[in-house]
């Protein structure tokens, strides 16, 4: 018998759908797999109850009898309330099961038609719950679920503790939630069995908080918001939908630098304690939650005279955080210095503000506080916050200098040089720097609205253009409307005609017309001046030329690095030393790709350049997997990818490369997801830049992971997108080596002897030594497959050595791996080099790889394993690929993800292939691979 009235859960409480509490699920379920109880533990709000629904929606299906209850305060003092809950319903089909005064005292206690207490009945009590749940164990397994343990009454909690802890080996298993602030959720393991594992429901991360408003249905706020929300929150599940559910119905957002208005319903959690303050006291708290790092100096500085004994009024109602070593005073939630703020009279705040703006010592500070503190229009005013937002511009802190541009703004009147939209735009540009995509849109956008200078429109068109990321082909509409503004200004063309370079190569896929484009912007941006445009014109030019193979790279790179330099673009992640970086890397010189790459991301750093800090994380762990040191590639890949998804800035390029990280040093499967998602971003982009990339990407998880015909298809595709793009240089996408090694394991030795010798002609060109040894590499798998081991052997023997002393550690270890597969016959020992070569690298899955062939045995290279992929003659090429999929035994459904086509697309083909070939049905296209086979 199974109880489930309560268990019929909404898609909420889904474990795919509960954000960031991937880790936590693994626990429990593995606890709870096991046989064992949970407990879950967190502060209000923090998503025990979402997620005590998903695991009890979850593993109610495998127990025969589900028991719930869900105290709630106003019911705790209610004896025996919560035991009534959990076996009310089951009591009458159980009764008889008990022993007479066991039943007697159960039944007084759970109808209240006796007078049973604890008291009076205490033993008979605790032995009858005891024995119920025996009874029903008896039965088959049962799960217990109670929420809300801080609230049971304590006549249930004590009968279920003692219940628990002399359950022994039946089958129950409790299943709880606890509100705890801190640890102390040691006394409520009393009322769970001894073996209970306890998990702690911590904050979600600003990423995991973007991904709820998301679900939420908020998902028109934009990221700076969502900063916000996360850091006003503290990460708190509750708070943050609360708060974006607030901004969402707001007719008007906060105004630059205020905290987040704060809905009444999370008001209430923290107002009760406020009104324990004194007047003054909660004065003293409203400058302290005004002040961007409020100590008691600051706030004696600001007139409150009594700032200790207030602040200790404060602490001792748990609103303030003591930490005697720490100088600042720290709010004991977020939440609390938002509320108080909120709760103020707008003239209060106003005057807290005044009092700070003498009071702060920095000067962004005090011109923060002034301009909350003054209401319309001041050329004074203004003046200081332009002062201020070029000070933090300095400092690295473009986020703050877009919103004191903004406060700027604000208080600039009409006719002040530089003009209110000047200041927005400026506003805009640095928003950007700071990775703040949504918001820069969002400004220029407004600008545009108003705006009559071709100036000032021009650079909003541009904002608009660099928030769209790689995704240009959704402004394609723009660049016509920016030209219409530039009309003759050469300085205003050039930055349209540079954009328009962007546009040729991630929209249109075409390399020469961007060099083309990105020489024009030069010669205007040079005729005009405008030296930061000729240096991002040129840079563009040099990557252009050395992705493209073309003889005048070089030339070009050294006129981008030629004096004068603009330092905003020499840090920049298109600026000339992203270019030269480009070329030392594809051309073999790892240990200068690095130290260039390494510079830039520590001025990147410094600046507070987000986007070009998400490009040179990513440059510096292209050099350490090219070196092979495929851990510390793996931890700044992540790094990378996590950053890149934080600020929404160059999400698929990161997943891209961090599934090579994963390839090489981390776990395959992930790898092809992460591959998987940058194909999506970059179709999704309509970006075939990426898209090739990410599709070697794939091709060379999926090599790793087994999957040959897999990797077949990705590295193919690949190639023909690299062939429309016009790109001949193998170290620019480094999948030659791979889709060579693939078409071997495949059985099409000739395909990959046609694409080597294609692929070398370009490689000697261009003298890309590492591309050519890789290549031979895979060269002497297919004389290896033609039979011809010893001039195999010999060819890995040189190109081990070649890699080795070019410093490609990964490569040099695949290598010596491919020299041990030959010599497989010798036993265990022949792959004694590679491991250990692949240990030094820290190359997980390749060391996974040679554990499963030393197993596995000798290896007969010269046998082809599955069916050529072309070998059924007479079929259209997606039918070939279709039917080779089906005789390795995959699914509709894992065929159309290979092949990146809908299920439907792959049973309409399927249909096709039967009628073509005269058979029925999938199991007669495997007879005919069997057939082939016995051939």
């Amino acid at each position: 018998m199974t109880v489930r009235g309560d268990f019929q859960e909404p898609t909420r409480g889904r474990p795919d759908l509960v954000i960031g509490r991937e880790e936590l699920f693994g626990a429990a379920r593995e606890q709870l797999g096991r046989g064992g109880s949970v407990l879950l533990h967190g502060p209000a709000g923090i998503g025990k109850s979402t997620v005590l629904r998903a695991l009890a929606a979850e593993y109610g299906r495998t127990a025969r009898t589900v028991l719930r209850c869900s105290a709630t305060e106003s019911e705790s003092h209610l004896p025996f309330l919560a035991l009534a809950d959990l076996l009310g319903l089951v009591l009458p089909e159980i009764s008889d099961r008990l022993p007479a005064a066991q039943r007697t005292a159960l039944e007084s206690a759970l109808t209240g038609r006796g007078e049973s207490s604890l008291q009076r009945d205490g033993l008979a009590l605790r032995l009858a719950v005891l024995s119920a749940l025996r009874v029903l164990a008896a039965e088959g397994p049962v799960l217990v679920v109670a929420d809300d343990l801080q609230w049971l009454d304590p006549a249930s909690a004590e009968l279920l503790g003692f219940a628990a802890r002399r359950l022994g080996d039946f089958p129950v298993q409790l299943l709880c939630a606890v509100r705890t602030e801190g640890q102390e959720y040691d006394r409520h393991l009393r009322a769970t069995p001894p073996d209970t594992l306890a998990l702690r429901l911590g904050p979600l991360t600003r990423t995991q908080v973007s991904d709820l408003l998301d679900q939420g249905g908020y998902t028109k706020l934009p990221r700076s918001t969502v900063r916000d929300i996360h850091r006003t929150s503290g990460g708190n599940p509750l708070f943050a939908l609360e708060l974006g559910r607030a901004l969402a119905e707001s007719s008007a957002a906060p105004r630059p630098g205020e905290p987040l208005p704060v809905p009444t319903s999370l008001r209430a959690l923290v107002l009760s304690r406020l009104e324990m303050l004194s007047a003054e006291a909660r004065h003293t708290l409203l400058v302290a939650s005004a002040g961007a790092r409020p100590t008691l100096a600051l706030l004696h500085a600001a007139g409150r005279e009594n700032a200790e004994a207030e602040t200790a009024q404060a602490a001792a109602l748990g609103l303030l955080a003591t930490d005697p070593d720490a100088p600042a005073l720290r709010f004991a939630h977020p939440l609390i210095s938002a509320a108080l703020y909120a709760e103020a009279p707008a003239h209060t705040r106003r005057a807290a503000h005044a009092a700070l703006s003498t009071a702060a010592s920095d000067p962004i500070e005090r011109a923060r506080h002034l301009a909350l503190a003054t209401t319309g229009t001041d050329p004074e005013v203004a003046a200081r916050l332009g002062e201020a937002a070029a000070l933090a511009r300095d400092r690295g802190a473009p986020s703050v200098a877009a919103s004191l541009g903004l406060l700027t703004a604000r208080h600039t009147p009409l006719g002040m040089v530089p003009s209110p939209d000047a200041r927005r735009l400026q506003a805009a540009e640095d928003a950007l720097t700071a990775g703040e995509v949504d918001l820069a849109r969002d400004i220029a956008r407004d600008v545009l609205t108003r705006a009559t200078s071709s100036g000032d429109r021009v650079r909003a068109w541009m904002v608009v253009i660099e928030a769209a990321g790689q995704a240009l082909g959704e402004v394609d509409a723009v660049f016509p409307q920016a030209l219409a503004d530039a009309g003759d200004d050469p300085r205003l063309l050039a930055q349209v005609h540079y954009q328009l370079a962007w546009r040729a190569l991630m929209v249109e896929g075409d390399f020469a017309e961007a060099r083309a484009e990105a020489q024009h912007a030069a010669e205007l941006a040079a005729r005009a001046g405008d030296r930061r445009t000729e240096l991002l014109a040129l840079s563009f030019q040099a990557q252009s030329e050395t992705l493209m193979g073309h003889p005048d790279a070089p030339e070009t790179i050294k006129r981008a690095l030629r004096e004068p330099q603009d330092p905003e673009v020499a840090c920049h992640h298109n600026g000339a030393g992203a270019a030269r970086f480009r070329w030392l890397i594809m051309s073999d010189q790892l240990t200068e790709a690095r130290a260039t790459a390494t510079g830039l991301l520590r001025e990147a750093r410094r600046r507070g350049v987000v986007e070009s800090e998400v490009h040179f994380v990513r440059m510096v762990a292209e050099t350490e997997l090219r070196s092979g040191h495929c851990g510390r590639a793996l931890d700044l890949a992540r790094e990378g990818l996590k950053l890149a998804r934080d600020c929404g800035i160059g999400e698929g390029a990161s997943a891209m490369f961090t599934s090579l990280a994963e390839a090489a040093g981390g776990d395959a499967e992930r790898a092809q997801a992460l591959a998987r998602e940058a194909v999506g971003h970059a179709e999704e982009d309509g970006d075939p830049v990426y898209l090739s990339l990410a599709l070697g990407a794939l091709g060379q998880a999926q090599l790793v992971a087994g999957d040959a015909p897999g990797a077949v298809l990705s590295l193919r595709r690949a190639r023909q997108l690299e062939g429309g793009l016009g790109v001949t240089d193998p170290a620019r996408g480094r999948w030659h080596g791979d889709l060579a090694e693939a078409l071997v394991l495949v059985g099409e030795a000739g395909e990959a002897q046609n694409l080597i010798d294609v692929t070398r002609e370009h490689a000697l060109r261009l003298r890309r030594e590492s591309a050519l040894a890789v290549l031979d590499r895979a060269e002497a798998l297919v004389l290896a497959a033609r039979g011809d081991h010893e001039a195999a052997l010999a060819q890995l023997t040189s190109v081990q050595d070649r890699l080795a002393k070019l410093g490609y550690g990964l490569e040099e270890a695949r290598a010596a791996f491919a020299r041990a597969r030959l010599r497989s016959g010798q036993g265990p020992a022949a792959y004694e080099e590679a491991e250990r070569l692949f240990r030094r690298c820290r190359a997980l899955p390749w060391l996974r790889q040679v554990e499963a062939a030393m197993a596995a045995g000798p290896v007969d290279t010269a046998r082809h394993a599955p069916a050529p992929v072309d070998a059924l003659e007479g079929l259209a090429s997606m039918e070939r690929q279709v039917a080779a999929l089906v005789m390795e035994g995959a699914t509709n459904r894992e065929i159309a993800g290979r092949l990146f086509i809908s299920v439907k697309t792959v049973e309409a083909t399927l249909t096709r292939v039967y009628r073509k070939l005269g058979i029925r049905s999938r199991v007669d296209i495997v007879r005919l691979a069997a057939g082939r086979h016995a051939k």
